[in-house]
C-alpha cells in the first residue's frame, strides 16, 4: 500500500540524522496522500540503522494503524491533527529534538526574523506555541500539541511559516510533501542557531526591517517571484 509515498517517507526519515537533525531516535517524519486519506509515518523507537520501507506504518486521520506490523510513532496523533486541519495544503510533516530549535522552545520564545536567510523561508518569526496545560497533558498529549499548533496558526499561514515550536518541547515543521518538511526543519535549525549568536553578540538587535522580509520572502514564493529557473 501507498508504496512510492513509502519510498518517500523513508528516504525522508534518512535525511533527518544526515543533517544531523535527530540523536538517537529522537525525531519522526511522515507523507500524507490527500486522495486515500492516509499517511505513512516512521514506527516507534526503531532506529534509523534498523528503518526500512517495509516497517513503515500507514494510518488513517484518526491515527489508527492501517497497514503495518509495528506501533507507529508516539507523534502520530500530533501529525494526523496537522493533516486533519491543513492536508489540502501540507503533504509532509518533521518533529525532531534539534538541538538549537529545542533551545528557543525551552526557552518559551518565538524566533525573531533577523535577516535574510530566514526570510527567504519563513514570512516573518518561528512562533513558539504556548505550553500544554496539566490537563491537556494528561487527557491525550500528542493529540493537544497537534491542535496546541493549529490554534496557534488561527492568525498565520501554514504554507508562509512552515514550522514551529512548541513550547519546552521542539519544532514541528511541514511542507507539500515529507522532503520539503525535512528541508523546513534544516533551515528551522540554523536560523535558530543564527538568531541565538546574533543574540549573544548583540542583546540590542532588531528583527529585520519589514520591507527587507517583504523582499525576500515574495521574491521567491510571491505572485511575481523571480528567484531561481523560470521553466522553459
Amino acid at each position: 500500500m501507498l508504496k512510492s509515498l513509502r519510498e518517500q517517507v523513508f528516504e525522508a526519515n534518512m535525511d533527518l540524522p544526515r543533517h544531523g537533525l535527530v540523536t538517537f531516535t529522537w525525531g519522526n517524519a511522515s507523507g500524507f496522500d490527500p486522495a486515500s486519506g492516509l499517511f505513512v509515518i516512521k514506527p516507534s523507537g526503531v532506529s534509523y540503522a534498523e528503518l526500512s520501507v517495509e516497517n513503515l506504518v500507514v494510518c488513517d486521520l484518526d491515527g489508527a494503524v492501517v497497514e503495518g506490523e509495528l506501533n507507529p510513532s508516539s507523534d502520530t496523533p500530533t501529525h494526523a491533527a496537522l493533516y486533519r486541519s491543513w492536508g489540502e495544503r501540507i503533504g509532509g510533516v518533521v518533529h525532531t529534538h534539534s538541538s538549537w530549535a529545542v533551545s528557543w522552545a525551552q526557552a518559551g520564545r518565538a524566533i525573531p526574523c533577523y535577516g535574510t536567510t530566514q526570510a527567504d523561508y519563513f514570512y516573518g518569526e518561528v512562533p513558539c506555541m504556548r505550553g500544554l496545560t496539566e490537563e491537556e497533558i494528561e487527557q491525550a498529549y500528542e493529540l493537544k500539541t497537534g491542535e496546541v499548533i493549529v490554534e496557534g496558526f488561527a492568525d498565520l499561514d501554514p504554507v508562509a511559516v512552515p514550522g514551529a515550536l512548541v513550547r519546552n518541547h521542539g519544532p514541528f515543521s511541514w511542507g507539500v510533501d515529507a522532503a520539503a518538511a525535512v528541508y523546513h526543519a534544516v533551515v528551522l535549525e540554523e536560523v535558530a542557531k543564527m538568531a541565538a549568536h546574533t543574540e549573544m553578540i548583540s542583546a540590542e538587535a532588531a528583527p529585520a526591517p519589514r520591507y527587507l522580509l517583504d523582499k525576500h520572502y515574495l521574491r521567491k514564493h510571491g505572485p511575481h517571484a523571480y528567484y531561481g529557473q523560470a521553466s522553459r
